[in-house]
């Protein structure tokens, strides 16, 4: 499955290099735009959401959500061939 995870982190110099670890050890992952990463894992929402939640203070915004085949944007060739590769994972 894939989940992009998005986030608005509002601690003026926070350090969250331990967040991006955790992102980083849920799966296979991409990460071309600031505050969205997209996640391969074998793991639900509130999986990703509890490996994430430790990292992440009270006052930041995340929101994990499932990957459809519905989707669109502008992105470089290889992002679209980092989801396209995948979709047999996304969402229905």
């Amino acid at each position: 499955m894939i989940y992009a995870i998005n986030y608005d982190l509002k601690r003026p110099g926070q350090n969250y290099d331990e967040l991006h670890k955790a992102i980083k050890n849920l799966g296979d992952w991409w990460h071309y735009l600031g505050s969205t990463w997209l996640v391969d894992t074998n793991l639900n929402a509130k999986g990703v959401w509890d490996r994430l939640a430790p990292h992440v203070d009270k006052n930041d915004r995340v929101l994990v959500i499932g990957v459809t085949r519905d989707y669109s944007g502008w992105l470089t060739h290889e992002a679209w061939e980092w989801i396209n590769s995948r979709l047999n994972r996304l969402a229905a």
